[in-house]
């Protein structure tokens, strides 16, 4: 995998269909119960969908569909290739 240098960014960044990994930067941001849930420094996440109030972000972690609030979408850094 490749990263552009000025590719760190967040979840919460994301458009729709848009992938990213979850930085190492970001493991004292993300909450235990997403740790449990996949959401690991190096995991492959996509933004699958938005609620019609833009919260919360409907994601796919490892094949794995998640909901999570924009607020903790926006703690998690990525990198984008």
């Amino acid at each position: 995998m490749r990263f552009k240098l000025n590719s760190l960014s967040t979840i919460a960044s994301l458009h729709i269909g848009e992938v990213g990994y979850i930085s190492e930067e970001s493991l004292d941001n993300i909450p235990l119960k997403l740790l449990e849930m996949g959401c690991l420094p190096g995991a492959e996440v996509e933004l699958v969908q938005v609620a019609p109030l833009k919260d919360p972000l409907y994601i796919c972690v490892n094949g794995s569909h998640l909901a999570i609030r924009k607020e903790t979408a926006a703690k998690i850094k990525i990198l984008k290739s």
